[in-house]
């Protein structure tokens, strides 16, 4: 999860402590900012099984794993889930649920609850049923209500995270009043990062600078009322701060994804990235892949880093940003992250700024996740 201390920085000493396990990309919402691959429809029939998932949990956990994240997708879509959730409590993994609330009933969650989960994080997106059906593409918002009620009610440790832009950020100081009228402890609002499916809408999702600071501005309020009674992030997009995020804690680091199809990743995002080599679960140990593989030596540690990186001062700080987001804005992976203000292709994350600060004359009406969206998108261009 993103956090607003630049300074943090975790010595994994070797190994990944946090395991990221996408068990599937199949999802009841069509969230244009989703950060699952534009051809996530590929991946629905190469999902690994049960068994697969718990061989994964058990190598990781002796590669020295400590938490993990079910996400997807919707993991909720899987109907194992209960048992994966039971195989990793049972080797010692701190288990989290990373769901959008839907299909998240009283029955499953105390099935969850008896298996072993420990910790939920519930993504919402506004606090007015029309605004959230509208976003998602489905009548979502009851079921969202519903779920948080439910994870309150039966003491589950909670994260309501709200994914941030144009659309929604006005939305902050009610989002924060309902949350304190849950007794929620914990809030992030997490301005969206521009891949896959948010950067194919970005000029319709960035918020001006403006609605940012203003934003922060009624968090402030919020946390200055509350004192220590909730907590709140509020995680401003790298495109306004002039310096890069430390992406992933550092490439191959910290962090461990795996893929519905078994491939194991640095992060969610690296397949954007042309001509790495990508190994899965199925093909190699999970132990070659972390310590060996060509995938998560290649950005590993500080060696690597072009200048500007390679002779600034914060390079252990940042390690040079998202090699995904260098790529994406760039073309070429081993530059400098364009958002930080030393490197020499800012410009290009000076310009979208500068096209989302003018006045727009019209909308564009948001691309919905769905692969007929894709395809009639790249038609169309």
């Amino acid at each position: 999860m993103p956090k607003e201390d630049r300074g943090l920085s975790l010595d994994g000493q070797g190994i990944p402590l946090w395991l990221s396990l996408e068990l599937t990309y199949r999802c009841p919402l069509k969230c244009s900012w989703c950060n699952n691959p534009l051809d996530f429809e590929d991946y629905g029939s190469q999902e690994l099984s049960t068994a697969e998932w718990k061989k994964v949990l058990d190598d990781a956990r002796r590669l020295g794993a400590l938490q993990l994240g079910f996400t997807g997708g919707e993991p909720m879509l899987r109907d194992d889930l209960e048992e994966l959730v039971g195989h990793a409590d049972r080797i010692g993994f701190y288990t989290n649920l990373i769901t959008s609330g839907i299909g998240l009933t009283e029955e499953r969650l105390l099935a969850l609850k008896a298996a072993g989960l420990k910790h939920i994080q519930l993504s919402v997106q506004a606090s007015r049923a029309e605004l959230t059906d509208a976003l998602v593409g489905a009548r979502a918002h009851a079921g969202k209500m519903e779920a948080a009620r439910l994870i309150k009610k039966h003491g589950f440790p909670m994260v309501l995270n709200v994914p941030v832009f144009k659309q929604n950020i006005g939305e902050i100081d009610a989002m924060i009043a309902w949350a304190v009228e849950m007794g929620i402890e914990y809030i992030e609002f997490a301005n969206i990062q521009y891949y896959n499916w948010a950067l194919m809408n970005r000029d319709e999702l960035m918020p001006t600078l403006a609605q940012v600071r203003e934003a922060e501005a009624v968090v402030n309020r919020w946390r200055e009322k509350l004192g220590n009674t909730m907590t709140i992030y509020f995680v401003i997009p790298d495109y306004y701060e002039g310096r890069p995020k430390a992406c992933m804690n550092g490439w191959g680091a910290i962090h461990l994804t795996v893929a519905p199809d078994g491939v194991a990743m640095p992060c969610q995002e690296a397949r954007v990235i042309p001509g790495l080599q990508f190994d899965s679960v199925r093909e190699k140990p999970l132990d070659w892949i972390w310590h060996e593989s060509s995938l998560f030596r290649k950005y590993r540690g500080l060696d690597w880093l072009p200048e500007p990186c390679s002779s600034c001062s914060e390079k252990e700080k940042d390690f040079g940003g998202c090699r995904c987001q260098a790529f994406l804005l760039t073309g070429d992976a081993s530059n400098t992250d364009p958002a930080c203000s030393r490197s020499p292709h800012h410009g290009v994350v000076q310009q979208a700024v500068a096209v989302r600060e003018q006045t727009m004359r019209f909308q564009k009406p948001l691309i919905k996740r769905s692969a007929q969206a894709v395809c009639t998108d790249f038609m169309a261009g």
